[in-house]
């Protein structure tokens, strides 16, 4: 791995019908799902058993989220790569033909956000622990 990644940590799924989706995964893959504080558009997906803090006990393990389709401009499934530092990322990003689509920006009081698009077009999040 590059020294400025921890790897994939998340991904977001955009959906239509957030009860009938819920659902399906719970039913066929035994997810288990909790709205956000947020603004109800986003569900928290936990895919594997988690810690007191939420995160992975599963070496491997990765949780998500489902998003209401058109969301943050959100219509296709993307990842969340936690990065060191955004800002340093944003720049390869860029030397390397990928284009910024969101400046960071704060979540909540634990960490910072932004968006990429790769080489593809294809939507990638830039995760960014504040603490």
């Amino acid at each position: 791995m590059g020294e400025n990644t921890d790897g994939v940590n998340l991904f977001n799924i955009p959906v239509d019908d957030m009860t009938r989706v819920k659902e399906f995964f719970n039913k066929t893959f035994g997810w288990e799902f909790m709205a956000t504080e947020m603004d109800g558009e986003h569900h928290f997906a936990t895919t594997v058993p988690t810690d007191e803090n939420g995160f992975p006990t599963e070496p491997g393990g990765i949780n998500g989220g489902l998003l209401q389709r058109g969301a943050y401009e959100q219509e296709v499934t993307s990842i969340f790569i936690k990065v060191k530092s955004i800002d340093d990322t944003i720049k390869e990003v860029e030397k390397y033909g990928g284009i910024n689509v969101l400046a960071k920006v704060p979540i909540a009081d634990f960490t910072f956000l932004a968006q990429i698009k790769d080489t593809e077009g294809n939507l990638i999040s830039l995760w960014e622990d504040k603490i």
